[in-house]
């Protein structure tokens, strides 16, 4: 079984949901209260093991490659300057750049997400990889990324990090595969269904947040391409279609202790931030005092 080492993150859209905020800056640099969404995500797969991210940008992203990069020499003089008091920020924005090699390759073709795996199919080659979101991630302990590799190793096939839905509207929200139990939380896919509604859904579990594929969807993404008609959008659920059509086996595999923090909307968003910085420790308690009083001025 070839140890997997890369990572494909797509980060070429808009964010329109939060513009205006986003005309400037890209929505996977919304912060957490002092962290990037996308740095969240970027930890979360060093930590499993992953030493090269690719990450599938357009022209409107360059604050992305630069988060990412060396501290410019200003700010390390700057943070330099203040002493012992500084250096944990000085450290850590040196670490940023060191926790993993970096590529980043300018989105082109088709509109949807599939198009950036074809975008990086030369520099993966023939290897499994991990496919995750930038703005959307599920805190969990071990991790989905380690979760989804434990079950790679044991079967070798392509996987579908998913989550149990538990309110109604989350049926029409995600993608839910059905198919044959293996084992409590994994499913041996036989069908995936967009937004069914809870009526028409195969199961309870909802694909969400990260993918783990196997070579072979270059192939398919290929023909879903063939397949399309002008002005279609390409993606990569259209590939994974024809995949199991083939018989190929595909698993959805149910994250184990974990929650689920989609910052791709405003609601949840800010959910998400008053989360944690509530965790946070530099911040919780006057926070957490900040809210209470808030609370009890609006009479809650």
């Amino acid at each position: 079984m070839k140890k997997i080492t890369k990572a494909v993150i797509p980060a070429a859209g808009f964010g329109t949901r939060f513009l205006p905020q986003t005309k400037a800056m890209p929505k996977e640099m919304l912060p957490i209260v002092d962290k990037p969404v996308i740095q969240y995500v970027v930890e979360e797969l060093v930590d499993a093991g992953i030493t090269d991210i690719i990450i599938v940008t357009g022209y409107h992203k360059r604050t992305i490659e630069d988060h990412f990069d060396i501290p410019s020499r200003d700010l390390i003089e700057n943070l330099k300057m203040g002493g012992e008091k500084k250096k944990p920020l000085l450290d850590e924005v040196i670490k940023i750049a060191d926790m993993a090699n970096f590529v980043y390759v300018r989105q082109k073709g088709p509109y949807g997400n599939g198009t950036p795996l074809l975008n990086v199919r030369h520099l993966i080659g023939g290897e499994p990889f991990i496919y995750t979101w930038s703005d959307d991630f599920i805190s969990a302990k071990p991790s989905r990324f380690r979760q989804l590799l434990d079950v790679y190793n044991e079967y070798g096939t392509s996987c579908m990090a998913s989550i149990r839905a538990t309110k109604d509207e989350d049926y029409d929200r995600y993608g839910f595969a059905g198919g044959k139990v293996l084992r409590k939380g994994i499913i041996d896919i036989d069908t995936i269904i967009e937004k069914p509604g809870k009526q028409n859904a195969p199961s309870d579990l909802a694909n969400v947040s990260g993918f783990l594929f196997t070579p072979e969807i270059f192939q398919y993404l290929d023909k879903a391409l063939s397949n399309l008609s002008e002005g279609d959008e390409l993606y990569y659920n259209d590939a994974l279609k024809l995949m199991l059509q083939d018989g190929k086996k595909v698993l959805a595999v149910e994250i184990m202790n974990g929650k689920y923090y989609d910052t791709g909307n405003k609601l949840e968003y800010l959910k998400t931030v008053v989360e944690f910085a509530v965790k946070n420790g530099a911040v919780n308690g006057e926070f957490t005092e900040f809210l209470r009083d808030l609370l009890e001025k609006k009479g809650l």
